[in-house]
């Protein structure tokens, strides 16, 4: 088991464990307080309202939940002058994207191109496949040397050599 003082220990916090508890549960049982009279009362009401606006069908069914989805668009979607709501009707386009779609359109200029929509983070070739022929571009893109937009595309930095590789 333990040493005596182990034991002692171990005796004296359940002792006081169970006093603890018990005061507890005497206090809960004999407070006579008008706080706790209010309260109940108060939930006592509550709990009757609750049952009769289930009795006189006033609450909603629980599938009852509309989800929203964008209307789909019925024709293709001009990228280069489409609005967040139009974007985001696109298949496989949620709210996130088309922001985003028309944030890199205000900064950098017109698409011009699926190629140019590739800038977009987020959109890589798969999803470039994917809005092929549901997507338009009507104007030009702005002329620029290159346009570099993810990190991935700078150039790397060199690093300096290490002095054991500067031996002779």
């Amino acid at each position: 088991m333990g040493t005596p003082a182990e034991r002692k220990a171990l005796l004296f916090f359940s002792v006081v464990l169970v006093l603890g508890a018990s005061t507890r549960a005497y206090n809960t049982l004999h407070s006579r307080s008008p706080t706790d009279a209010r309260a109940r009362s108060a939930l006592e009401r509550q709990i009757t309202a609750a049952d009769s606006a289930r009795r006189a069908g006033l609450r909603k069914p629980k599938g009852a939940r509309k989800q929203r989805t964008p209307p789909r668009p019925v024709g293709p979607v001009d990228m280069d002058i489409a609005n967040e709501k139009e974007i985001e009707a696109l298949r496989h386009v949620g709210p996130t994207l088309a922001r985003r779609i028309v944030a890199d359109r205000d900064s950098l200029g017109p698409f011009g191109s699926i190629e140019g929509l590739g800038r977009v983070k987020g959109i890589g070739p798969s999803m470039v496949a994917k809005l092929d022929s549901t997507v338009t571009f009507s104007l030009l893109p702005r002329p620029t040397n290159r346009v570099i937009s993810r990190p991935s595309e700078l150039p790397k930095a060199r690093r300096k050599p290490h002095r054991r590789d500067m031996r002779p």
